[in-house]
């Protein structure tokens, strides 16, 4: 899978599939990069009611479909993509071959609230994100002006246009969480371009856990020096 190819090729060791509003083709790319070093972390990016948008990371495909169940089950009553306007959403298996298309309208909000989405990825086992905190569309930040008191967000993320360092200044008054980057990719080249790096034992969630919690010598590396 290309995916896969272009990520090793950056150097990466852990990359999320968090498609909007599904989970369903993270595990072709888990599939896709079986036997590597790479290792995948099933997701999605939630849209909240308020149309606020959130990262879901999960350890196994289970925890991410039990996510996707109420997900679906929470869009849009009646709505169906229309491929004129949002284009095909494909689902695709681990050779880059079309499988199959999701009808439903992934783009629109869910009638899930903000708590209701965090609670639910906990629920599950996952850690809730808020996504590009630093741009006016879509992010928690932008849609209500403020991150409410008592939402539990294991973290926070800063999109490519900052350092993370420029983000926890930018956002000093969120200082209580742990912030990272990521390319938020939605095309190949995009992958890698930005990254967190992470002082861990290994890629897996057990030790990203530890490390956005600052716990037993795991952290994320802030470069201080800017972009």
């Amino acid at each position: 899978m290309k995916i896969v190819e272009k990520a090793r090729e950056k150097g990466l060791s852990l990359i999320a599939v968090t498609d909007h509003n599904t989970a369903q083709n993270a595990g072709a790319v888990i599939a896709a990069a079986k036997g590597s070093d790479l290792r995948v972390l099933p997701g999605m990016e939630v849209t909240t009611a308020e149309e606020v948008h959130v990262v879901a990371l999960f350890e196994t495909l289970e925890s991410a479909a039990a996510l996707q169940h109420v997900v679906f089950d929470n869009l849009t009553p009646g709505k169906k993509n229309d491929e004129n306007l949002f284009g095909m959403q494909v689902i695709a298996n681990e050779f880059d071959e079309v499988v199959g298309f999701n009808e439903r309208l992934l783009i629109g909000a869910t009638t899930l609230d903000l708590g209701e989405v965090v609670d639910a990825i906990h629920r599950f086992g996952g850690l809730a994100v808020a996504a590009h905190i630093d741009r006016e569309g879509f992010s928690v930040i932008g849609q209500l002006g403020f991150i409410p008191d008592g939402l539990d967000f294991d973290a926070l993320e800063i999109s490519k246009g900052l350092s993370l360092a420029q983000g926890r200044a930018r956002f000093e008054e969120y200082e209580r969480f742990p912030f990272i980057t990521s390319s938020d990719a939605h095309k190949l080249d995009e992958i890698g371009t930005v990254s967190t790096r992470f002082r861990a034992a290994g890629p897996e969630m057990d030790e990203i856990r530890l490390a956005l919690s600052g716990e037993r010598g795991r952290e994320i590396i802030i470069d201080t020096g800017g972009c």
